[in-house]
């Protein structure tokens, strides 16, 4: 730690947090879930959205950022069988949200930042899931890009299979003039309408609660435009189903730690590994999931 010139601890309510105050540039990375919640190159606000409500507390999720959700992706039942045989719990999201993930490495350069974090099933109680794995991930920093590495090593005697998700909120001026590109005429579960699969057509806008699965290219980048202008480019790899996500005005009310009128003000574009998108680990093999998030020019 000593030799550290950009990065530095320092606590986020009761979570110790990993910043890094580079002149290009500054994130924070909570250890709790390697969770990054803040990243903006100099002069810039955060490109990620962040409840104002979000609690930094042991234990509990936050809202906002980039949550990691592994080794399985939301409710278990509308998982793969293969991915519930390895469940004995009823929640959603895994148990990476809220572990203490280890602090591996911090290599510092002039114009980057690259921060390892990882974490050992072995060394949890994580009695709902039957796996044994290591999560890496790796988040570099930059003043033009910010990239997320998530890779799980299977190191138990038996298959695995995992869902798991990037679970990138980004900030909106405004979600009824916000549109999401680059899913033109692929195919989507509607999680809303009894999981029924539609294709798209043209790019996705909001207008009220929107829950949706995307069977994505990743060789397709997705951008973010509102009221026409340009916003962040999101370059996927590793990843053939992408998750786009808004509460609407009913849910909002319902969600913790999220201010009644935020849905207007955010939506969640996931790079996944969901339904028939779950990974399967030999013995000894492991999967890796990526996302840079970089503006568009």
């Amino acid at each position: 730690m000593s030799d550290w010139h950009y990065t530095r601890m320092i606590h986020l309510g009761e979570l110790d947090t990993v910043e890094v105050t580079h002149p290009d540039f500054i994130a924070r990375v909570c250890l709790q879930g390697a969770h990054l919640v803040h990243f903006a190159p100099a002069g810039q606000d955060n490109w990620l959205w962040l409840s104002e409500q979000a609690q930094f507390r042991i234990g509990r999720a936050i809202r906002g950022g980039v949550p990691l959700c592994w080794p399985w992706f939301g409710v278990p039942e509308k998982n793969p069988p293969a991915v519930r045989n390895q469940l004995q719990t009823s929640a959603a999201h895994g148990f990476a949200r809220t572990a203490l993930w280890t602090l591996a490495e911090v290599i510092e350069s002039v114009d980057a930042v690259v921060v390892l974090l990882t974490l050992s099933t072995a060394d949890l109680e994580a009695t709902e899931w039957s796996g044994t794995a290591r999560g890496e991930l790796v988040l570099r920093f930059s003043a033009d890009a910010c990239e997320l590495e998530l890779t799980t090593y299977n190191l138990g005697p038996e298959p695995l299979h995992i869902t798991q998700a990037l679970h990138t909120y980004l900030p909106t001026p405004g979600i009824d003039a916000t549109q999401v590109n680059g899913l033109e005429g692929c195919r989507y579960v509607d999680t809303l309408r009894d999981w029924q699969v539609f294709e798209q057509q043209g790019p996705v806008l909001f207008n009220g609660e929107t829950d949706r699965i995307y069977y994505s290219d990743p060789r397709q980048a997705l951008s973010l435009q509102h009221a026409g202008s340009p916003g962040l480019l999101l370059q996927a790899s590793g990843s053939h189903s992408t998750v786009v996500w808004n509460p609407g005005a009913d849910k909002a009310l319902c969600l913790s730690d999220f201010d009644p009128a935020a849905w207007t003000r955010m939506l969640c574009v996931e790079t996944a590994n969901a339904l028939d998108d779950a990974q399967y680990l030999s013995p000894g093999a492991s999967t890796c999931l990526g996302l840079v998030l970089r503006t568009a020019n």
